[in-house]
């Protein structure tokens, strides 16, 4: 501390005596334009006085009531720095050289290795029923939707429209537009101006035509593509015309355009991959595949701009709210996660769920396992959490992501039953044909 204030006071000295000066001249002397030849050693400085000495006692005295001993940072500067010497030992260890910041994605794990809680993440087409990868489910869909013209072709045309076309209201838009066409052949059947509709018209070219499957759709309801003749033009142009066939069946018309209303997009549903697992010391330990880490671009940038904002709280206090939902946030960036349930044998239920899915998912996912689904039961995260069914939280607001295990546990009511029948409450409750499948947890 007393070579500080020598530091500080030196320095002070030296600001003062301005440009050409020694720090032993005073102000006014002006210092000689060249140096002497036989230039004496610089003398050392005089210490500070006794007066200097304990007014610094004193200071330091102040500095240590005010503030802790282990101190972090005291600067917005010093903390990036910090943070970013952080990051970057981070990417180092990863095998990424590449600076704090950047679009990094975790290496992918080798798949189909033993130790992997899951292969990967798979999804069930809902129309084939087939196992796809994640990768390769919109192909599997798009051709399954294709595939169906052959069997369907109005079912069909109408999946493709919200399935292939990502902006919704776009959809909704064309969707609306072409009800409104069907509305008025209903209404007015005897018109036969609604029958025909215009290709080249501004409204069916900006709302209609730039969808996937409106044409489709129009051909497989009974339009059909004719040249007519238009007033006041020379040439004819292209309309769609209802048929006599299609028009004698209004009844089928409307029940299309309802279909087309309130149809969804057809969607991959993310496999179960349901496992049962012997009793193992292991149970809390989770090796997930690289699915569960790669992140799309949206996440990417998500992940760039939450460490920005990182760097950014370290120099500000928060409160324990703020703390608990950055926690939150943080959890949310993860898609999918790997949750375990330990039964009163110590037998393990294992399923993938969306991060996003509600704890209600995972009730009935263990209430399919049961040999008597209708006993209640309740779920306990760790540190004897209860989850409760009826509770509208998702998992990753319960920090179950990307992996967790939870304990079964029965309802004191049934645990009192079971008891006074006489039968032990840790015995085997899964349906056979699970532990007849049953593995050992590696």
């Amino acid at each position: 501390m007393k070579k500080f204030f020598q530091e500080i006071k030196a320095d002070i000295k030296f600001k003062s005596a301005g440009p050409g000066q020694k720090l032993t001249e005073s102000v006014g002397e002006k210092a000689p334009k060249e140096k002497p030849k036989q230039q004496a050693l610089r003398q050392p400085r005089q210490g500070p006085t006794d007066e200097a000495q304990m007014a610094a006692a004193a200071a330091l005295a102040r500095l240590e009531q005010k503030q802790p001993k282990a101190r972090g940072p005291t600067s917005q500067d010093s903390i990036r720095n910090q943070v970013r010497k952080e990051l970057r030992a981070e990417a180092t260890v990863s095998g990424n050289q590449e600076a704090p910041g950047t679009n990094t994605v975790p290496e992918p794990k080798e798949e189909g290795s033993a130790h992997l809680a899951v292969p990967g993440v798979y999804f069930t087409c809902p129309l084939t029923g087939a196992i796809l990868r994640k990768d390769q489910r919109d192909a599997r869909i798009r051709e399954a939707i294709l595939s169906h013209f052959s069997t369907d072709p109005v079912a069909a045309s109408i999946m493709k429209i919200h399935t292939f076309n990502k902006d919704r209201d776009r959809v909704k838009l064309g969707v609306d537009t072409i009800a409104k066409y069907l509305d008025n052949i209903h209404l007015h059947p005897e018109e036969e101006k609604y029958r025909k509709i215009k290709l080249q018209n501004k409204v069916f070219q900006e709302r209609i035509n730039c969808l996937e499957g409106t044409h489709e759709f129009f051909e497989a309801i009974g339009f059909q593509k004719a040249l007519l003749p238009v007033p006041d033009q020379e040439g004819p142009e292209e309309f769609y015309v209802l048929s006599e066939e299609a028009l004698a069946q209004l009844q089928s018309l409307e029940r299309h355009k309802e279909q087309l209303l309130h149809a969804e997009p057809v969607r991959a549903t993310l496999a179960r991959q349901c496992r049962v697992f012997r009793p193992s010391p292991l149970a809390s330990q989770f090796d997930l595949p690289a699915d569960f880490f790669n992140l799309t671009a949206e996440e990417i940038k998500r992940e760039q701009r939450l460490r920005s904002e990182a760097v950014e709280r370290l120099s500000v206090l928060r409160t324990k709210a703020m703390r608990e939902r950055e926690e939150q946030r943080e959890m949310r960036k993860y898609t999918y996660t790997v949750l375990r349930v330990r039964f009163p044998d110590g037998c393990l239920l294992q399923g993938t769920f969306y991060a996003r899915e509600r704890v209600a998912a995972l009730y009935g996912f263990v209430r399919e396992a049961l040999q008597n689904d209708w006993l209640p039961f309740e779920l306990l995260a760790s540190g004897g959490q209860k989850l409760s069914e009826d509770e509208n939280l998702a998992f990753n607001e319960c920090g179950l992501v990307p992996s967790a295990l939870l304990t079964f546990s029965w309802d004191a009511a049934v645990l009192e039953d079971i008891k006074a029948a006489g039968a032990k409450p840790d015995t085997s409750i899964l349906k056979p044909e699970l532990l007849s499948a049953i593995e050992k947890l590696s």
